[in-house]
């Protein structure tokens, strides 16, 4: 009785270092380029080969995840996975309630997608997706802001007038107005944020620094710069 209930004990111990051992990584999966769901099922773009090649690099098994935008960072603090590496800007608001990473991208120009390109963005109806740098920016401004859950929608809004353009970064935008005749990327950029990072619970100060390092070795090879480049980010380091 005794050995059996120390050999179930041992075994519950090896599987909890086991899944210590497994770093997960969270992310949204429905922002291409950054990351998104390929026909496989299967998180596919920049951040999923950024994360392998970090992983690789830093010697961590990992394994992926995907959460809901407006849940994210709540899901990372309990537990849920073990680093953001979702397209997250690096703010001081976000650094109050988790750490990040240093920035892997420059700050990504963000632009305005629209039905014409007379739209009135200053005074008019400006989409952005809930929690995010663009959602903060349009309520700093005199236009007004109307948010939605995921990407997809703040198009959808553009598309059958509910707002006059959305405000996203321009690597989002971009391919969206080449497949959409019916829709014009304007001139006007913003340049907001602090460049995206990975983010971490601010009690995991020992996998920052390895991750750190990691990213720090992609900028020092070039290979960051290849990888921005292929997958069309925005300005290389």
């Amino acid at each position: 009785m005794n050995k059996l209930l120390l050999t179930t004990a041992a075994l519950a111990l090896s599987a909890s270092f086991a899944m210590a051992e497994t770093t997960r990584l969270g992310t949204e999966g429905a922002y291409p380029p950054y990351n998104f769901i390929n026909d496989s099922g299967e998180v596919d773009g920049f951040e999923r080969e950024l994360g392998d090649e970090l992983c690789k690099r830093a010697k961590l098994t990992c394994e992926w995840v995907t959460n809901d935008w407006d849940s994210i960072i709540p899901n990372l603090v309990s537990g849920n996975y073990d680093v953001i590496i979702a397209g997250m800007s690096i703010t001081d608001e976000r650094d109050e309630v988790i750490d990040f990473t240093q920035n892997y991208t420059q700050p990504d120009p963000s632009g305005y997608l629209a039905a014409s390109a007379d739209v009135d963005i200053k005074n008019g109806v400006i989409a952005a997706q809930t929690g995010t740098i663009q959602a903060s920016f349009v309520a700093s401004t005199g236009a007004t802001l109307v948010e939605f859950a995921t990407p997809e929608e703040t198009i959808a809004a553009v598309r059958n007038g509910e707002a006059d353009a959305v405000l996203a970064d321009k690597a989002y935008l971009g391919p969206v107005a080449d497949e959409d005749d019916g829709l014009v990327l304007l001139e006007q950029e913003e340049l907001i944020g602090g460049g995206v990072g990975l983010g971490i619970r601010e009690s995991d100060g020992e996998l920052k620094a390895t991750l750190d390092a990691a990213i720090q070795s992609m900028k020092d090879d070039g290979s960051l710069n290849a990888m921005i480049e292929k997958w069309e980010i925005g300005v290389k380091f």
